[in-house]
């Protein structure tokens, strides 16, 4: 009990700190615009609930590299490397959820979402950035295809 009121500690000052930074920073005014001035929030959030997000899920990366090995190599390369390929996947993904969640409210050098923008170093540290996306969503899990707009071209 004691571990968790100091983390929540911790989260709340490190989101004080992020608050106190953004309301220190003076953008230009007339070249800001107001999404550009909401991304400077939303942001750090992303971030976080992206960190929380590969942490919590993180496991289900073996189960999806062991699928996309089968579909790309074979059943036995799948079985074989892909279990392996997994395991690399799951402790990585881990490690960057940490990091993602410690350093949430500070940009991160070489993790640019636009490069020059409000985004810059809010960007994913590994790709794909969520563990479950559109390209890797077997079986519906997660999204349903039906409610998915797909262009029409």
């Amino acid at each position: 009990m004691k571990i968790a009121k100091m983390l929540l500690a911790v989260l709340m000052v490190m989101g004080f700190c992020a608050v106190s930074r953004l309301a220190a920073a003076d953008p230009v005014e007339s070249s800001v615009t107001e999404a550009e001035k909401g991304a400077v929030i939303l942001k750090p959030l992303e971030k976080l609930g992206r960190g929380i997000a590969n942490v919590v899920f993180g496991p289900l990366e073996l189960p999806i590299q062991v699928q996309e090995t089968k579909l790309k190599h074979g059943g036995i390369a799948g079985l074989t490397y892909g279990t392996l390929r997994g395991v690399a996947f799951v402790v990585a993904r881990l490690c960057v959820g940490v990091v993602d969640i410690v350093t949430f409210p500070f940009p991160l050098p070489n993790c640019p979402e636009t490069p020059d923008g409000f985004g810059a170093g809010y960007g994913p540290i590994m790709y794909p950035a969520w563990v479950i996306d559109v390209e890797h969503d077997w079986w519906n899990f997660v999204y349903d295809r039906d409610s998915i707009p797909t262009p029409i071209f």
